[in-house]
């Protein structure tokens, strides 16, 4: 629980949480010299922070999202949010791939972190529009197929028509979709028109569609439609889903896959 509004840990919190907005992100470091705290007494505060403000963990320190939904960050920047969460996600995701899958992955940290697991991986074949994780996965056993397209230099991204054309030749099992956002009225979405685009594309071409995303990414809505919840198979995240999105999800039969 969050101490009082009058209390020296809340009164520290919301010096914090200026910094964040003047910053725009704050380091561990910076809160223990700044505030003559403890290092476990800044990580503690910057999870309890992370449930009440628009405060995001990073590895060693944490970045303010006041720009909510509308804001969208390059992989590098991604790379660094909730790494453990994501790290856990993707090893719950590898437990549904089995030899002879034919998997599709389209951009994004948690699907990175997952080529990673697969690399060691015989019989799978990957279908994906990133050309990040294509990288990932070269001299590994797995067969790669990358789309074609224009690259985002925010995500590593293929799109456009030249992708969606040879998108539409594929035929893929299990498609893994990285998103920005989920809620039980908007389903999936993409801060990128670009993207969403694409990941429609891939979707249609799949039997099954996993959505991945972690606990950051849950009701909310982004500004481009990729799916609705009815067009999901599976959701794999890092925390019980609740409320409207839960009931939603329940209504289609979506399974919810939680990390260990």
């Amino acid at each position: 629980m969050i101490e009082g509004n009058g209390s020296k840990g809340q009164r520290r919190r919301e010096a914090i949480l200026q910094l964040l907005k003047q910053q725009g992100r704050i380091t561990i470091v910076e809160m223990v010299e700044r505030f003559g705290c403890s290092e476990a007494t800044a990580r503690r505060d910057l999870e309890q922070m992370e449930g009440v403000y628009p405060v995001i963990r990073t590895i060693g320190g944490a970045m303010y999202d006041g720009m909510g939904t509308m804001r969208e960050l390059h992989f590098a920047e991604k790379e660094g949010l909730s790494i453990l969460e994501k790290e856990k996600i993707a090893q719950t995701a590898a437990k549904h791939i089995v030899e002879g899958d034919v998997i599709g992955l389209s951009g994004g940290t948690t699907n990175f972190l997952l080529a990673k697991l697969l690399k060691s991986r015989k019989g799978i074949t990957v279908v994906t529009n990133a050309v990040n994780i294509a990288m990932e996965l070269a001299g590994s056993p797995i067969q790669v197929v990358v789309t074609g397209g224009i690259m985002r230099h925010n995500s590593f991204e293929l799109c456009g028509p030249l992708g969606e054309g040879m998108i539409a030749q594929l035929h893929i099992g299990k498609m893994f979709i990285g998103i920005d956002g989920i809620s039980a009225a908007g389903g999936i979405s993409s801060y990128s028109e670009q993207e969403a685009q694409s990941a429609k594309a891939l979707i249609k071409r799949s039997q099954e569609t996993y959505a991945v995303f972690d606990h950051t990414k849950t009701n909310r809505t982004s500004l481009f439609s990729v799916a609705a919840i009815s067009e999901l198979k599976a959701v794999i995240t890092d925390s019980p889903l609740t409320g409207e999105l839960a009931e939603e999800l329940k209504r289609h039969h979506v399974s919810i896959h939680l990390t260990d």
